[in-house]
């Protein structure tokens, strides 16, 4: 009998420590799950034959128990075959579809469930999330802090972008993500000291490279469906190790906890993985939003469109009734949908004279959108409207005028925390400003992880150095082509971002004769505006544009798209080039690609959404001309230093 229990007891440790395996529907990706001697699981991911993630751990430390070792796999879930499709308005492409492969496991510790940790694997993407389970009689947690690491292999190079400290910048207001990219730059630094922020790209040299020559395989790390229930994350680096991390406690004036709380049972948010050998993956990625759903029904069908907005050429002494009408009436002569009205105009324009604004706005069918600073007691932003965003009460009397003052959205800055409560901020904020009627931009603010699809009323967070950095310091405009080539690949592939460029004045000032000089040509200016993705673009042209730049170019704005129906990578690599096509929703294709690097560049591109024989339009060298694919469906091109390209 004691050999029989003896047999028993074996058998069951066996299954307890064997590994699991999940694959993607076309078998290229496979994550291996396994448990170490001291009971911590962990997970390896290859793909393709070479490994991507190596052997890390997963876990949970919380204030009900630490979940990070002395686990036992307790019951695996069969792999099951998970599709969907959905359509989206304000993302970047209006309808995805999904197909992957699904498997949980259920991890306990002295006999007791602790988590499930479900994996949702397609053919360029790994999600994971964990789900807690209560303990005892408790039913709620503080989670402490997560063991969940990304271990890169030897020999990657990292394209990341450093986190900022709290309480930090202008008046207090960071983290705001916006620092500068690094590219290609080794592992083992842990940015300014605090680590990075999400999304992260990695390079890694593919085991295949003896047969392909500088065979690559890239690699990008973020996280979705992040709300009110769990805080944001980064990335904190050990060596070749990037391990999930909390806010700091000092974020948000310090108050709020740096740990997120959640009743029980409950979910973390998804972390992701996408990968791909080329950066067609994360371009066109969807993963951001086929693992989130709508929290609450659109409550107006909200439109979309092209905005001027004064500020970044004008900034502050432009916020007066004068200029603004002026823009008012530029706008409507380049048949833009609206206006973004920046800081100071309770002061400077007064609520009165603003709805009469407004009303003048609508006579010539332009929207108006308002600057809000968001602040409380987390910042020093002086800017005004203060004291009105972050209290509910305060908040819905705002929205209640904004309504009938006829408003269509807010852009609302200066928030610069991720922790949960002010997760929760920006969700309320969200959900009554649908009760409105009103849309929402976010500034100086966290990454947005799913939000396009969480909340119908969301339009875009910055969330990156945008284009108010170019009016602020020289060393900006002199790598603005850089920093672009990065943008649609990483930060604006995973969500909207409000960058408010396309700038065509040669000087950031009203005379357009002084100060801050954009180095980058006209067509460039072009190119980012198909470039960079908004489904309401904060654009940085000025009146004066209408006499002193190309009639091609101002010919172009007028018609620039917003709102996409399907996006593709075609070439590039970060801090050199970057080529990307993106289909308007009224089926026409724009090509479009800058050129950073210091010598003319020539190119190749490959357009397939053309015919051969097709004529083009080819806006390139500070000029449009006509040109036609060949047969091959490829284009010839030429791009200058600091130039761009469109095609159409």
């Amino acid at each position: 009998m004691k050999q029989i229990l003896s047999f028993i007891a074996l058998s069951l440790a066996c299954i307890t420590t064997q590994a699991q395996t999940i694959t993607s529907p076309d078998g290229k990706i496979k994550v291996d799950l396994s448990t170490a001697e001291n009971g911590q699981p962990m997970y390896c991911v290859t793909y393709d034959g070479t490994k991507i993630i190596e052997n890390s751990p997963l876990g949970l430390n919380t204030s009900i128990g630490d979940f990070t070792q002395g686990l036992k796999v307790k019951a695996e879930s069969e792999t099951k075959s998970v599709n969907g499709a959905y359509d989206m308005k304000n993302g970047k492409a209006s309808h995805f579809t999904f197909n992957a492969n699904e498997k949980t496991i259920t991890y306990a510790k002295e006999d007791k469930e602790a988590f499930d940790v479900t994996f949702h694997i397609d053919n360029n993407n790994i999600a994971f999330r964990y789900k807690m389970y209560p303990q005892r009689d408790r039913l709620s947690c503080m989670v402490k802090n997560e063991s969940t690491t990304f271990t890169m292999p030897e020999g990657t190079t990292t394209f990341l972008c450093p986190a900022m400290g709290p309480q930090g910048g202008f008046a207090r207001t960071a983290p705001s993500y916006e620092t500068f990219y690094e590219y290609d730059a080794e592992m083992g630094k842990n940015g300014h000291g605090r680590g990075f922020t999400f999304p992260a790209l990695f390079k890694l040299q593919s085991s295949k490279s003896s047969k392909q020559k500088n065979a690559n395989i890239w690699v990008m790390l973020c996280e979705t469906g992040v709300d009110g229930t769990y805080c944001g994350s980064r990335l904190e680096c050990k060596g070749n190790k990037y391990i999930v991390a909390y806010p700091e406690d000092a974020e948000f004036g310090g108050v709020g906890t740096s740990a997120p709380g959640i009743m029980l049972p409950g979910f973390t948010p998804w972390r992701t993985i996408t990968v791909g050998s080329s950066l067609k993956p994360m371009a066109e990625t969807s993963i951001m939003w086929d693992l989130v759903s709508p929290k609450y029904e659109a409550s107006q069908n909200y439109k979309y469109g092209r905005s001027v907005w004064s500020w970044i050429i004008r900034m502050d002494a432009s916020c007066n009734y004068d200029e603004q009408k002026e823009y008012i009436d530029f706008a409507a002569e380049l048949g833009w949908e609206y206006i973004l009205i920046d800081a100071l105009w309770d002061t400077n324009i007064g609520y009165e004279r603003m709805a009469e604004l407004v009303k003048y706005a609508a006579s010539k069918n332009v929207g108006v959108f308002l600057w809000y600073n968001s602040n409380g007691y987390w910042n020093d932003a002086p800017q005004g409207p203060r004291g009105k965003m972050h209290s509910l009460i305060e908040r819905r009397k705002e929205m209640a005028w904004l309504k009938k003052t006829g408003v269509k959205g807010l852009k609302i800055d200066f928030v610069g925390s991720d922790k949960q409560q002010t997760m929760q901020m920006y969700e309320d904020i969200l959900a009554d400003a649908n009760e409105y009627g009103l849309e929402i931009i976010f500034h100086g603010c966290t990454l947005p992880r799913g939000w396009e699809r969480m909340y119908p009323n969301f339009v875009a967070s910055e969330a990156v150095r945008a284009s108010e950095n170019l009016s602020f310091g020289q060393h900006d405009n002199d790598i603005e082509a850089l920093a672009a080539t990065i943008h649609p690949v990483l930060r604006n592939a995973v969500a909207n971002m409000d960058f408010g460029g396309s700038a065509l004045n040669k000087f950031y000032n009203k005379g357009n004769n002084r100060g801050r000089k954009r180095i980058t040509s006209d067509v460039y200016a072009l190119a980012t505006a198909i470039l960079f993705q908004t489904p309401v673009q904060n654009f940085a042209l000025a009146p004066n544009n209408l006499t002193d730049a190309p009639a091609w170019a101002i010919d172009f704005m007028k018609a620039v798209p917003t709102s996409w129906q399907d996006v593709k990578f075609i070439d590039g690599y970060p801090g050199k080039y970057v080529v990307l096509a993106r289909k308007s929703v009224d089926g026409k294709w724009y090509v479009a690609g800058v050129n950073a690097t210091k010598e003319p560049l020539k190119l190749n591109i490959a357009i397939p959404m053309f015919e051969a024989g097709q004529q083009v339009k080819l806006y390139l060298n500070n000029n449009v001309s006509n040109a036609k694919v060949n047969k091959k469906r490829t284009i010839d091109v030429v791009i200058p230093s600091n130039g761009g390209v469109v095609i159409m």
